[in-house]
Parts: C-alpha cells; structure tokens; sequence
C-alpha cells in the first residue's frame, strides 16, 4: 500500500489557513475522498474525540491524525502542510507543519494500522519533512510524497 493509493489530489492541501488544532482538522476532513465519506461532521468529531483522549502530534513537526468512523467507506487520507506551523498539542510542545490525516471505517484495522506505519516511516526522515514543508504547491508535495514512496518500497 502506499500513500497515494490513500489520498487523491484534491486531498493535498499545501498552505492551510487554520490556526488552531480544530480548524486545521476542519480543512484536512473537507478534503477526504468525498466518493468514500457519507458525514463529514461526523468524521470531524471523531477525530476531535480521539485528539482528547492524546495529542496526535507526535512531534519533529508532525501530527498524524486518525481515527475510525461508520461514515467512511474506506481508508482515507488527507495531507496537509502548514509552512508557519501551529501549536497542535505536541508532545515536544514545538509548532507542528505536516499534518497526515486517516480515517477508516470501524471494522477495518490491518489497513489503517499499516497506513499508519507507512506515514511514520517515511515522516521520519528529516530531508523528506524539510522538502515537504518548503513544497510550493499541491503537485509539487505529491511529487515530493511519490519520489520518497519509490525509495521505500
């Protein structure tokens, strides 16, 4: 599985506007796979319950966001870069730039864990987050995304 297979290209944001963690979680769930997600609120809830529970701001930059829902249809993604940063609760307490979003159906766990994985391994490469964060526009962070999938294959 890779990354693209999870997002689409209208599910690339590069410059979010948010300013909160809620507001950045609002941008990234508007722009799921629309063809798999049948209640955008609800999924939005979702995560905000799963941000209660533990910042998934892991750090380095990175927020990883994810949860499961019944109003998804299948694993989907969003990919979200904020070059000024925002305090997302991180558990080093520094602004957070990338910001990876998945969401599964409630019955499906193999994908989502392995999704999750996926976007851990290839996040922790510091060229790669430094590329992303500088990427101009939504072809050139997939452009970037792709060309580090093929190094991890």
């Amino acid at each position: 599985m890779t990354l693209m297979e999870i997002l689409s290209g209208k599910s690339v944001i590069v410059g979010l506007k948010g300013q909160t963690k809620r507001e950045i979680l609002e941008e990234l769930v508007d722009v799921v796979d629309e063809d798999k997600v049948t209640d955008r609120q609800k999924i939005l809830e979702a995560m905000l319950q799963r941000e209660e529970i533990m910042s998934t701001g892991i750090g380095h930059g990175i927020a990883i966001p994810h949860g499961k829902s019944e109003y998804v249809a299948g694993l989907s993604g969003a990919l979200g870069i904020k070059r000024e940063g925002v305090d997302f609760d991180s558990l080093d307490g520094k602004p957070t730039f990338i910001f990876f979003l998945l969401v599964s159906p409630m019955d499906v766990s193999g994908p989502h864990i392995k999704a999750l994985a996926r976007v851990s391994r290839l996040l922790k490469g510091e060229d790669f987050r430094q590329r992303l964060i500088v990427a101009e526009n939504r072809e050139a962070a997939i452009a970037i995304l792709e060309e580090e999938e093929k190094l991890h294959v």
